[in-house]
């Protein structure tokens, strides 16, 4: 069996008017992130960790924001997408772990649903994908409010 990991990050401002969509769910939130597509930076982080343990290009490349066709995307079909390329590659998810830091919205009260929604875009259960929140402590742009930023890891396994 080989293994390989993947490394993704993401980051999007929150503004007035967008739905907050994080990790293929929608919480309940005054702001959400901008974005060509649904700005949901937890998809976008996560298919670049696939991807990029595959070996193969990354989520502006595969689905780049110039591209009309992306316009208000729903990232689900993004990472679906990129998991296919992933499966034809002879990779399958072994694990993936993702990091959200902002202010709010808050993530613990979400976390078993976005580990719910995840796992059934990754095709995985449940217990190999986690999720956790982290507040900035005041310190930078992020920590005022005004954005969100993502990291994720992803484990693929040889088919």
């Amino acid at each position: 069996m080989k293994l390989r990991i993947g490394l993704g990050t993401d980051i999007h401002r929150l503004v007035e008017g967008r739905p907050c969509i994080l990790g293929g769910i929608q919480l309940p939130h005054p702001t959400g992130p901008s974005g060509h597509s649904d700005g949901d930076a937890v998809l976008h982080a996560i298919t670049d960790a696939i991807t990029g343990a595959a070996g193969l290009d990354d989520i502006g490349t595969l689905f780049p924001d110039d591209d009309p066709h992306h316009k208000n995307a729903d990232s689900k079909g993004l990472l679906r997408g990129a998991l296919d390329l992933v499966h034809e590659a002879g990779w399958k998810v072994g694990n993936v772990d993702v990091v959200i830091g902002t202010e709010g919205p808050k993530i613990k009260p979400h976390r078993a649903a976005m580990r719910e929604s995840l796992a059934a875009l990754l095709q995985v259960d449940v217990d190999q994908v986690n999720v956790k929140g982290k507040t900035l402590e005041g310190m930078t742009e992020l920590a005022h409010g005004n954005a969100v930023s993502v990291q994720a890891v992803c484990l693929l396994v040889s088919n």
